[in-house]
């Protein structure tokens, strides 16, 4: 629809203005692609347009005739006039203004309002029958499906005044990372990909863009051998992963998990963990700087916070040692950067919290001794988006918010919400105003859940019940809108809703499950010889399908042999002996069933056989 300028009618009739009016624009389309045009707002622009410039016309015609209209000419240009005012479509105005074109002949000031009929007659129509409707509608008709600005107003209106209605939790989906706690989440910036990691020493690689509705993870590997993965995150490029584990050196994988480098291990013979290269203990935490690509954090048990370079593996680049009220060593479990990368902050197992600059790395910016309970493990530390809020989520089964200018006590605190695990997560909505962590229980002890509270006044907005185990990990992704938790029974649930939420999980519960094909045999070709004798003809090929779908329902003939164990053993078997002669002598032993107890019962069992076939001694002294 092209909205059309008003023109004066100067010495044409009204209805042949009209076909130029619309001929023209249309007779240059032939043989050219058509534009995209913004339809809803040229829509919006013609109606006000018209509106406003029929009700000038209007205005003016009637201040016209009340001062200039001539005796013979009043009637029919009052019948007109009436006519024109009742009408409210653009037919009606155009009739009004024939008439007074045809028997006037002064109307070459008057406008043209909407868009115009073909000729008189087809005018005529519409103007009768917009007299019945009561709605005022100037110009096109809108298209189908579209909705006045002021209800998605009322719409938005009503989600900034209940939270709750942000929170994306309609439909669900689980992905089966395995039977053991799944303690790591990450999703790459772009939420293509998800990884998981768990107490089984697994790192499943989920694709969603890949995935159908069976959910099949496309890739699990163990970097960390027989180490509890602590952590996983994407570089803020998503091109890398930080894989922190069990032992004391952190691993950085590509997106496809082939190893990029390894942390040099410190030498644990000396006593200042300044002069050592790398960490002597066990990891507990880990992250990535939000700004720059190539620097992540670590933090572990041998009382140090290390940054390091990925392009050098031998050497960190800073050491921050957290110290308690008497100068000691304190053991950082959890550890984070700003969000803008300037502040780092340390979780530690007296209770306290300590910031550093990232720059100076002697004295702490900023700490708080008492800010959870001493003894405990606090298991995460997250900043708001603003960068002015900071939320930590304790071993005391507490939910604090810290402002770190005023770092005494917390602006709001939640008590109640049970946690085992060294790893329990708490995060902040894409809008940050909600906070969102999970709670731990005992096996056979209820439902873990998920608990959503108000930033401001710590109001518990909203609770989600995940499943009968525990919800360690819990991750809201700000573009895909949707949120991740991980669950200590082995599986990772992703909870979307259609219409807030993007891509994601959105993408693979549409695709239907691609059909398993049996494993077809190798056969010979076979050679049908109708006429050949007996002794020379095979038997009758049978077809191999059906007999092979019956032997895969059978779980005797499907079962998969067991693959040698390689290394020590696991999964209840017994790890294959080594090359040694000492493993070969233990394994021998154990196999050797003979009893001994009796050793003269047992040299007088071969007196007989000996006597009777003497062998060894006697032929020697026969002579």
């Amino acid at each position: 629809v092209v909205p059309v300028a008003p023109q004066a009618c100067v010495c044409r009739s009204a209805s042949e203005q009209c076909e130029l009016v619309f001929q023209a624009p249309f007779s240059s389309f032939s043989g050219k692609k058509a534009r995209t045009f913004d339809l809803e707002a040229m829509f919006e622009q013609t109606r006000r347009t018209a509106v406003e410039r029929s009700r000038k016309v209007l205005e003016a015609r009637e201040r016209e005739k009340e001062d200039q209209a001539e005796k013979a000419f009043k009637s029919p240009c009052a019948d007109s006039s009436a006519s024109a005012s009742s009408a409210t479509g653009a037919g009606s105005t155009l009739t009004h203004r024939e008439t007074a074109c045809s028997e006037s002949g002064d109307s070459s000031d008057e406008e043209l309002t909407g868009p115009s009929m073909q000729s008189q007659t087809s005018a005529q129509g519409p103007s009768e029958d917009t007299d019945d409707d009561d709605d005022e509608f100037i110009g096109p008709p809108l298209p189908p499906g579209f909705k006045d600005s002021d209800d998605d107003n009322d719409d938005t209106e009503e989600e900034d005044t209940n939270p709750v209605k942000k929170i994306p939790d309609s439909h669900e989906i689980t992905l089966q990372h395995g039977t053991k706690t799944v303690s790591a989440l990450g999703l790459d910036p772009s939420g293509a990909r998800l990884i998981t990691g768990g107490y089984d020493y697994d790192i499943k690689f989920w694709d969603f863009a890949g995935m159908d509705a069976s959910l099949q993870a496309f890739r699990s590997l163990q970097p960390c051998e027989c180490h509890q993965i602590k952590s996983l995150q994407y570089s803020s490029t998503g091109d890398v992963i930080l894989v922190v584990s069990g032992n004391s050196q952190a691993k950085v994988l590509d997106r496809d998990g082939f190893p990029v480098m390894e942390c040099i291990k410190g030498d644990q013979y000396i006593v200042d963990m300044t002069n050592t290269k790398g960490h002597t203990a066990m990891l507990n935490s880990g992250c990535w700087h939000p700004k720059i690509k190539e620097e992540f954090l670590t933090c572990s048990n041998d009382g140090t916070v290390r940054t390091w370079d990925v392009n050098n593996e031998k050497k960190h680049k800073s050491v921050f040692k957290p110290r308690s009220v008497q100068g000691k060593r304190v053991i950082p479990t959890t550890c984070t950067y700003s969000r803008d990368g300037k502040l780092i902050a340390a979780g530690c197992q007296d209770g306290s919290i300590q910031i550093w600059d990232r720059n100076m790395s002697v004295h702490t910016k900023f700490h708080c001794r008492q800010a959870h309970a001493p003894g405990t493990d606090t298991s995460c530390l997250t900043f708001s988006y603003d960068g002015t809020v900071l939320a930590s989520r304790g071993g005391d089964d507490t939910l604090k918010i810290w402002d770190i200018r005023q770092f005494k006590k917390p602006l709001n605190s939640a008590e109640g919400l049970p946690s085992f695990f060294p790893m329990t997560d708490c995060c902040f909505s894409p809008d940050d105003k909600i906070l969102v962590t999970g709670t731990s229980v005992k096996k056979g002890g209820g439902s873990g859940k998920l608990f959503f509270f108000y930033r401001e006044t710590f109001q518990k907005l909203y609770e989600i019940e995940v499943t009968d185990a525990s919800v360690v990990r819990c991750l809201w992704h700000p573009k895909l809108n949707q949120i991740m938790v991980g669950t200590g029974n082995g599986l990772a649930k992703v909870y979307y809703d259609p219409v807030k939420s993007q891509r994601g999980a959105k993408l693979c519960v549409v695709k239907t499950k691609r059909k398993e094909r049996q494993a077809e045999t190798l056969t010979q070709d076979y050679i049908i010889t109708p006429h050949a004798l007996p002794m020379f003809r095979e038997p009758r090929q049978r077809s191999t399908r059906k007999q092979l779908e019956k032997d895969r329902l059978d779980p005797m003939k499907s079962h998969k042999p067991e693959p040698p164990v390689a290394g020590p053993g696991r999964g209840g078997r017994v790890g294959t002996h080594g090359g040694t002669l000492s493993s070969y002598i233990v394994k021998n032993i154990a196999l050797d069933k003979t009893d001994d107890s009796n050793p003269r019962e047992a040299i007088l069992r071969h007196a007989k056989e000996a006597a009777e076939n003497p062998y060894w001694v006697a032929p020697a002294y026969a002579k």
